[in-house]
């Protein structure tokens, strides 16, 4: 199972004095069970690309391929495949609309159409998966944090049983420990039910920590793709388009521009450590220079 995306393009407004390309022939394939990463600055394109991979956005030429069936053929069945590849919207308040958290996340697989025991039982399922209790089935939506908010919303989107799972800058607007909370419950939803995940986040932590692949957009264009780490290696190409590598890289890199025998590969603060300590167990043959006062290290 996988998506395929050959030439798209997409143009936003009517008439060419509007027209705006959001998309400009972007063609790539999302493999079955991968963790993709997409990021890209504001106006980048990368939220009109993920509402291409289930339907919410036609594209104005080139196709989409879901498990080899091309979506925009006659009669494709889009309600079965927005079952299928479920769309987690950054502001989770768009999707919330129920009186109470277990109508909510009964919503989608009741317009499947499925008896009542089985979609109460893939609720309890679902709320169980992202941590919420039976405590918070009666609760509304909106009287929850901005976290549990987004819990509801993944938790509606996982009652369908997806095989892949969209999110738009899930940890938007939470504190660290909240992000951590999410991502960790969406890294092991994709280790234990298999998911594929398609991350949009403006965190290159994040995305160095989570991702096992990471696609840059910018203008429309695929301008990289490749594992966090070959990406972040073109942290002064980011740069000028507005973006930046982690910050373990700029660290790794000025230590390496101060004579340290360092792997400047790491992108996330693990590996920067062990860089760190395996540096430091070498000779710092280059931390004082031969100009440099014997009794003072070079500083860093």
């Amino acid at each position: 199972m996988s998506i395929k995306i050959e030439h798209v393009s997409h143009l936003y407004g009517e008439g060419e004095a509007f027209e705006k390309k959001a998309l400009d022939d972007v063609t790539l394939e999302i493999p079955d069970g991968q963790f993709l990463g997409v990021i890209g600055h504001t106006g980048s394109g990368k939220s009109t690309l993920i509402q291409h991979l289930n339907g919410l956005l036609k594209a104005t030429s080139g196709t989409i391929y879901y498990n080899n069936e091309d979506i925009y053929q006659e009669n494709y069945d889009m309600k079965k495949l927005r079952s299928k590849v479920g769309l987690v919207f950054q502001y989770p308040e768009h999707q919330l609309f129920e009186i109470d958290v277990f109508s909510d996340v009964c919503f989608g697989p009741k317009n499947l159409g499925l008896p009542q025991e089985e979609i109460e039982a893939r609720a309890k399922e679902a709320l169980e998966h992202v941590g919420l209790g039976p405590d918070f089935y009666k609760k509304s939506p909106f009287e929850l944090s901005g976290g549990q908010k987004r819990r509801v919303a993944i938790a509606g989107i996982l009652a369908m049983e997806p095989e892949v799972i969209v999110l738009d800058e899930p940890t938007a607007g939470l504190d660290p420990k909240g992000r951590d909370e999410i991502l960790d419950l969406v890294a092991e939803l994709h280790q234990v039910r298999k998911i594929t995940v398609v991350l949009v986040s403006h965190s290159m932590e994040d995305v160095a920590k989570y991702v096992d692949r990471l696609i840059v957009m910018d203008d429309g264009k695929v301008r990289f793709d490749g594992t966090p780490k070959e990406v972040f290696s073109h942290y002064k190409e980011l740069e000028k388009l507005g973006l930046a590598a982690p910050q373990v890289t700029y660290v790794t890199h000025a230590l390496k521009e101060k004579g340290w025998d360092i792997d400047t590969d790491a992108t996330t603060v693990e590996e920067a450590k062990e860089a760190i300590l395996k540096a430091l167990k070498l000779p710092l043959k280059s931390m004082v220079s031969e100009k440099t006062d014997p009794g003072k290290g070079a500083a860093l």
